[in-house]
């Protein structure tokens, strides 16, 4: 009688017939040539001088990884993007030379923990030492610092625990370890999925223009209500059923009863910020929690809840509540909207005039 296999050899059956797939695919498909990545040149200063269609080549970078490994696209660009929110976040620590994309291996995830020369590139003494860096360009070089093996090598990783949306998941728990990570991903996933990403640079503001309303810069100032603390937004105030619109593409991540901001929604949007908007009178019917949004799209309307038990209202006048929370992979913190709002509203101000000029 065969014995039945146990759950560790069906995974070690699966990492090898993963492993043989890519070698075969690899054998028929020309990998993808260093030249054919565009270079981004450093300028002075930290900023850097990026071609105006980085997004399409970026986008050429994730189909072509994706033709060698059969990894989605969009997985692939939702994992850079997470990553450069990252950089962002913590830019010393993840400092590199410039390049298209930003995920980054430090020397003992890209060489192996073990591994007596922590800047190796040989493909093969790194997977000796278990190092997830590999060659991607079939240079026999694994280059950390290359846009091509880099993504190769995440991509390679991902294939090792299969194809489906649940090993997807699981190969970013292993890698990350950080469940807030694999949220993130998840859900910029599914951006990248539905829209393309000069769409996801779309903005509003988020009440419409023609409405009544008014607004200042109050993030900082104290709140009583509750303790002590620091209001973490900008009010906007308007009349009561006023539609509130997402100021960004993303993806509802909270919606119902909050005591501080009763009833309120939660918006992530691309570049990981945490869009927050309270007191509502009620949320449009049809949203719900992982919901795709567009910029502009009716969320909700202006209330007064809030400052108590579910449904509590009227105990200040109406308005909008709308805050901004910025990730760095392990706590949020909130930034001041008010430039942002101003910014908006001046852009979508223009744009009408140049429409009613034109139309």
């Amino acid at each position: 009688m065969i014995p039945l296999r146990t759950n560790k050899n069906l995974q070690r059956c699966r990492w090898i017939c993963a492993s043989v797939a890519v070698a075969l695919t690899l054998s028929y498909c020309s990998p993808l040539n260093a030249s054919e990545v565009p270079k981004v040149k450093a300028s002075k200063g930290s900023q850097t001088s990026q071609p105006e269609d980085i997004y399409t080549s970026r986008k050429l970078l994730y189909e072509k990884i994706s033709t060698v490994t059969q990894i989605p696209w969009y997985r692939l660009a939702a994992i850079d993007q997470y990553e450069r929110t990252l950089t962002k976040a913590h830019p010393t620590d993840r400092a590199h030379l410039p390049r298209l994309t930003a995920v980054f291996m430090p020397p003992p995830t890209w060489s192996g923990a073990l591994n007596p020369d922590q800047s190796d590139t040989n493909p093969l003494s790194i997977s000796i030492f278990s190092g997830l860096g590999r060659d991607g360009t079939g240079d026999q070089i694994a280059d950390a610092n290359n846009d091509i093996d880099v993504l190769y090598s995440i991509a390679n990783h991902l294939l090792h625990y299969g194809q489906s949306k649940n090993d997807f998941n699981i190969a970013l728990w292993e890698y990350y370890n950080n469940s807030r990570a694999v949220q993130r991903i998840q859900q910029f996933s599914k951006l990248y999925e539905k829209f393309t990403p000069s769409e996801l640079n779309g903005h509003a503001f988020p009440l419409p223009l023609s409405s009544v309303y008014s607004y200042r810069s109050t993030w900082g100032t104290g709140r009583n209500w509750g303790g002590f603390r620091i209001h973490e937004g900008t009010d906007l105030f308007a009349d009561y059923g006023v539609p509130v619109r997402s100021t960004r593409y993303g993806v509802v991540e909270m919606k119902g009863w909050n005591a501080f901001g009763g009833w309120r929604i939660g918006i992530r949007d691309i570049n990981n910020h945490y869009h927050y908007y309270a007191h509502l009178q009620g949320f449009e019917k049809r949203i719900e929690v992982g919901d795709l949004v567009t910029a502009g799209q009716v969320i909700g309307y202006v209330g007064s809840s809030g400052y108590g038990k579910p449904g509590t209202q009227g105990k200040f006048p109406p308005h909008l509540h709308y805050g901004i929370y910025r990730d760095s992979g392990l706590v949020e913190w909130s930034f001041d909207p008010y430039p942002l709002l101003h910014q908006w509203e001046q852009a979508e101000r223009k744009a009408l005039k140049h429409a009613r000029k034109n139309g």
